[in-house]
């Protein structure tokens, strides 16, 4: 499904060929990293179709998610401070600075300015109480990529058949789960997330 890449879409969103936006990527990460993002841009594809949903801007998105992964953390605070975001982010890291500060990298270094794409990139990470239909298919994507192979997955995978909330639903329950279960913080945008997509569908209002 690459040749998402050659339509007039795609050219209106990114200022360069998709080729060189492959280039910039692999210079700011490492193999593995780098070739998550690959399966994930086809991943996002793929749920897109499934879902008659905008293909350009989920491959795009998915491609770009993780651009910032391998940032420095000074790099991080540097954009906090220059984006005037909330000082309640320095209390967490990489795990979360990477989506929701990384969409200010991506407009700085790659010139690339679609609201929908930057928020489905901070959005992947912990999510939102107010999810579109592509921060949903990269929230999930991201998650349940061919290279994926943590336990549990195959039900987030399952879900997906089902359909894209019932994926949201799963990968959110299974991260809260996880940090829980290792005594980590939970960035409070996730718990509002939970709250609204994580929930037996007779409770939600």
């Amino acid at each position: 499904m690459i040749e998402y890449a050659e339509s007039k879409e795609f050219h209106q969103l990114v200022p360069m060929s998709h080729q060189e936006l492959v280039a910039k990527l692999r210079a700011q990460l490492g193999d593995y990293r780098f070739n998550h993002c690959l399966r994930v841009e086809q991943t996002a594809l793929t749920i897109a179709a499934d879902n008659h949903a905008d293909i350009v801007r989920a491959g795009i998105a998915g491609l770009l998610h993780d651009y910032a992964k391998e940032k420095s953390a000074q790099d991080f605070k540097e954009m906090i401070a220059q984006q005037h975001l909330p000082a309640e982010l320095l209390d967490y890291g990489n795990g979360i600075w990477h989506g929701l500060v990384g969409q200010y990298f991506i407009k700085a270094e790659l010139g690339i300015t679609d609201p929908a794409i930057l928020t489905a990139v901070a959005h992947h990470t912990a999510g939102s109480a107010a999810m579109s239909t592509l921060d949903k298919i990269i929230f999930v994507a991201d998650y349940v990529e061919p290279g994926r192979d943590f336990p549990k997955v195959d039900l987030a995978r399952q879900a997906l058949a089902t359909s894209l909330n019932a994926a949201v639903s799963v990968e959110l329950r299974q991260v809260i789960d996880h940090l829980i279960s290792q005594q980590q913080k939970i960035y409070p945008v996730m718990i509002d997330a939970y709250n609204v997509y994580g929930i037996k569908q007779e409770e939600r209002h």
